[in-house]
Order: structure tokens, then sequence, then C-alpha cells
């Protein structure tokens, strides 16, 4: 009986000890995934990210230490202040960590901000714009899939050493739209190509017919499109429509989801170059998550690189969480730091002081109908980028948290 007594103390001092390294807020870790349900980017983002983040948390477990994992999302619609405001009562009344995917900058940099007031993690998928790792970066925030000094560095110079060598911009009117045309322009000057103009239009927008008739007019060899998602469809079947691209001109899309390539179909958008942080053809490993993924959305779609970057995300994040014993925000961003990135979605990954998660990108081009061998088919894998070269190197970052 002594010995029982004995044993049964020893065991509750175990489980008293590890709880007590292990200190989870409220008894569970609780995830908030914030993106647009039904908007211009619903399609390569919304419902998809949802269930790519569950699937990192069946993955993982379900459980963090014995602590239960809760999943919850919202619809932030494109705009900064239902972004912020969700975000605070998140943090405030819903007792959530951390928060993840994020499309459309001014939502993401919203959302960066009150997550630096409240020290909580941010996980940023779907936005572009480079200010989330330079003058808005943060000690708990963090950029994964791509980001516009990746897609210029990828398309717009290839685009350029492919003959392109005058440009006209059709731009997004904000954050992002801005920053993709400035980074491309950038890259079309660096070798030697020339921008002989852009105009800007709203976001969303459907009719783009006077903003293409002024890219068409400046003569230019490439009509960059400084847009994403519903808003690139538009421009380039309109510009089909209105014979543009038939007369000679190219359209560069800057930001290419294969959810686009499916709307537009093969026969509109072959020989498009593109750049992206994955394609769910690559290989074993991307083919077997695509399929899983596909099956819980319903079957009949493939997932974009925002989908599949939502899901490498947030297992990271239960990893260091897991790694740190506490859902603490810094110490679990010091422990995603620490950790490198090996999953179907990136190899050897790694995150630097800027919170730019560092992994390979891949400069593709569209396939033919008389390519393409079946649904999703879509892709020519043409280079990898490796990731220190994808990426604004350090030594450039404007991000007060880089030791200089």
């Amino acid at each position: 009986m002594v010995m029982k007594r004995l044993l049964l103390g020893a065991a509750a001092l175990a489980l008293s000890t590890g709880m007590a390294h292990a200190q989870y807020s409220d008894g569970k870790v609780k995830i908030g995934v914030l993106t647009d349900l039904s908007g211009t980017y619903s399609d390569l983002a919304g419902k998809g990210t949802i269930v790519a983040a569950q699937m990192a948390i069946d993955d993982f477990g379900g459980k963090l230490n014995g602590q239960p994992i809760e999943l919850i999302s919202a619809d932030h619609q494109n705009k900064a202040d239902i972004a912020s405001g969700i975000a605070r009562k998140w943090y405030d009344t819903e007792q959530v960590d951390a928060i993840a995917e994020l499309v459309t900058t001014a939502a993401a940099i919203a959302v960066r901000e009150v997550s630096k007031e409240k020290g909580k993690i941010d996980l940023v998928s779907g936005a572009a714009s480079t200010p989330l790792t330079n003058d808005k970066c943060s000690a708990t925030g963090f950029h994964w899939t791509y980001d516009t000094y990746a897609l210029a560095n990828g398309t717009g110079d290839a685009v350029v050493k492919n003959g392109g060598k005058t440009w006209f911009f059709l731009t997004a009117d904000y954050a992002f739209g801005h920053n993709l045309q400035a980074q491309t322009e950038k890259v079309v000057k660096a070798n030697g190509g020339t921008v002989k103009g852009s105009v800007k239009h709203p976001f969303p927008n459907s009719d783009f017919s006077s903003f293409l008739l002024q890219a068409q007019s400046s003569g230019a060899q490439i009509i960059g499109l400084a847009n994403a998602g519903a808003d690139t469809i538009n421009a380039i079947k309109q510009a089909k429509e209105f014979g543009i691209t038939q007369a000679g001109q190219s359209l560069a899309g800057l930001l290419v989801f294969i959810t686009d390539v499916h709307s537009l179909g093969l026969e509109n958008a072959q020989g498009m170059m593109l750049t992206t942080g994955f394609y769910w053809d690559m290989d074993d490993q991307t083919r077997a998550w695509s399929k899983r993924w596909s099956e819980k959305m319903g079957g009949g779609k493939m997932p974009s690189m925002v989908h599949a970057g939502t899901y490498s995300q947030v297992l990271h994040y239960l990893r260091a969480a897991a790694a740190a014993k506490t859902d603490e925000g810094i110490k679990v961003a010091d422990e995603m730091r620490k950790l490198p990135i090996n999953d179907f979605f990136a190899k050897n990954g790694k995150i630097r002081a800027d919170g730019r998660m560092v992994h390979d990108m891949y400069l593709a081009q569209v396939k033919k109908p008389s390519e393409s061998k079946g649904p999703w088919d879509y892709y020519k894998i043409i280079r990898t980028i490796p990731g220190d070269t994808a990426y604004q190197p350090l030594s450039e970052s404007t991000c007060p948290l880089v030791k200089k």
C-alpha cells in the first residue's frame, strides 16, 4: 500500500509539473482565419483557407500538449476597418491566440497593427505587399507564401529577358497594386526596359474598357497587370474581347493563381508566364495533400498557393507553440524563427528577423490546351527561383528588427 501511494504521488507530481511547464491561456489554443469569403479574392483564398487550416490542426493531432485547438473564421470583406475590428474583438473577448491567412494588403496591415499592440501572432498568406516585412514588420508577424518582390523578380524579370522591353501598367488602386507596380518597374528598368506609363483602376472593378484603351494607345509591348483575382480575370478577358492581344500587345499577369487560370480557361491563358510559391502537381507530396484538400472541398478543384501556404503556416505555428510550451506571442514567435520549415509546401524554409519565410519560388508557364492531360493540369515549371534570390535581401530591409 505504501508503494502504491508513493507511485500515485509520483504520477500526480509528474502530471502537475508537466502542466506547470506547458501553459496555454484559457486551457486551449485558438486560431482565427480571417479572409475574403465573398469578394474578389474568395476563390483563391476564402473557404479553402479555412479547410487548409483545419487540416493542419487535424494533422497535428487536434491538441497541443494536451490542450484542445479551436478554429474560428470570419469575412473581412477586403476592408481594413472591418479586419481590425474583428481582430480586436477576437483578441479581447474570444481569446484568439493567432490570426492566419489575411488576404488583401490593407486588411493584413490593419490586423498587423492590432497584433503588435496585443503581442499576438499574425500569419499572412494571401497578402503580397513587402511593407509587411519592411516598415510594418513585427516581432510577432510573419509573411509566408509570396510577396511583390518575389513576383516582380520572377515574372517581370522573365518577361523582359524574353524581349518584353516596353511596359504599361494597369494597377489596382490600393497598397498592393502600387507596391507590385513599383517593384516590377525596378526590375524592368534594371534589365534595360522602359515604362511608358500606367493607369490605376478602382478595387474591385468589373469594367476595364477605358483602362485597357489607355494601355493600348501607349503602344507598349507589355501590359503589366498589377492586380489579382477577379480583377485580373476580367482584365484578361476584356483585353481579348477588344482585340488588344490579337493586335500584338502581350499581357503580363504579375500575380496569377491557378484558380484564375481555371476561370480563364487554357484557350485564354495559354503561354502566360507567372510566378508561384506552390503547384499542386509538383511531386507526390503536393499531389497527396492537394487530393485530400480537394476532397474536403467537395472535389473538382485544386488548391492555390494561398491555400497551401495557410496550411503550412498554421502547422508551423502549432509546432512552435508546442516547443515553447505556451501560447504567449513573443515566445512562440521566437520558436517559429528557430525551427526550420519542412513540409509539402516548403523544403528547408526559414524565417528571418523581419518575419519573411524564405522558400523557393517557381517560374511557370501556362500550358496550351493540347499539352494539358486533364483537369487542373495547367502549368509547366520553367525554373526554380531559390529563396535567397527570390526575396528582398535583408541588406535592403527597412524593418527595425533587422540589425544593420
